[in-house]
């Protein structure tokens, strides 16, 4: 039998809607701005006459902004430094994850305290300076994904997550005479694609939207990546062409620095965006399910 529902119900799921197709609205609007602001043309940009759609539709902008050496640099590495950190991050989480959800192990309480305190406390920058440099790290890629290739609350979701899985499993897989590292791979790990999946995207967004490690390690310019590249450009608005490595002065003088702005704050954010579709249907379920323990 259905059960009725009552008008106070009817208003608050109407609230609900109301309140987050507002804050969808509100938070689409920026985005579409810019869109519309790197489709636009120069004297249309200048003048402030675009919102939310184009004005003189025109695409010379990004042609202007993806032709850039500097923007192709930082691109490429912040793709290089996203993929190969989001799959190391993953691959040293879950081997610290695996040990750690099984109860017999000698000192397990110990080593969940130590990982524990390191989210509480930590060296401080100038000391995590002196120490990346004498690793001879500064200056390199790995610099942007080695220092922060664990993450100790992931860990503790992945930990979780393992937890749940029927020990049984395990079991036979051992009976068979898979090892430890065998049947976290052949057996927990596939079994844990939920959560896998969310945990990666998690890295990925973070390795992506950094900027403050290359920030304080990077100094070549072919070195750094995306989001600093964008933080710079975003920095200098004045003289945004002495940041540009470019020599079509002809496309130059047909964009206006806004313009430019906008065209890479949007080519820089597509790429991340077109990670969420793939992960979405695993993304609610591995929240819950590694957060919440059977």
């Amino acid at each position: 039998m259905r059960q009725k529902t009552s008008v106070l119900d009817k208003v608050f799921v109407a609230s609900n809607y109301t309140f987050f197709i507002f804050m969808g609205v509100i938070t689409i609007f920026p985005f579409l701005n810019l869109i519309a602001k790197s489709l636009s043309s120069e004297a249309a940009v200048i003048s402030g006459q675009v919102n939310l759609l184009p004005v003189d539709l025109q695409f010379g902008t990004y042609v202007y902004v993806m032709s850039d050496k500097l923007f192709q640099s930082a691109f490429i590495n912040s793709i290089i430094v996203t993929v190969v950190g989001t799959l190391l991050s993953l691959i040293m989480t879950s081997l610290s994850a695996y040990p750690l959800s099984k109860p017999k192990l000698r000192g397990r309480k110990i080593f969940i305290l130590m990982f524990v305190f390191t989210m509480l406390f930590s060296g401080g920058l100038i000391p995590t300076y002196l120490l990346i440099r004498e690793l001879g790290l500064v200056n390199t890629l790995p610099v942007l994904f080695l220092p922060g290739m664990i993450s100790v609350f992931n860990m503790l979701v992945i930990k979780s997550y393992f937890e749940n899985i029927p020990e049984a499993l395990e079991e036979s897989a051992k009976i068979d005479g898979a090892s430890n590292i065998r049947t976290l791979f052949q057996v927990v790990l596939p079994l844990s694609l939920p959560v896998l999946a969310t945990i990666a995207l998690f890295y990925a967004v973070a390795f992506w939207n950094d900027f403050f490690t290359a920030m304080i390690y990077i100094n070549s310019p072919d070195l750094k990546p995306l989001q600093l590249y964008l933080k710079e450009l975003l920095a200098s608005a004045n003289n945004i062409f002495l940041k540009l490595d470019t020599i079509d002065v002809n496309m130059a003088m047909n964009v206006s620095p806004q313009a430019i702005q906008s065209a890479s704050i949007i080519v820089a954010t597509i790429p991340i965006l077109l990670v969420y579709p793939f992960l979405q249907k695993y993304f609610v379920k591995g929240v819950m399910l590694g957060s919440v323990k059977g």
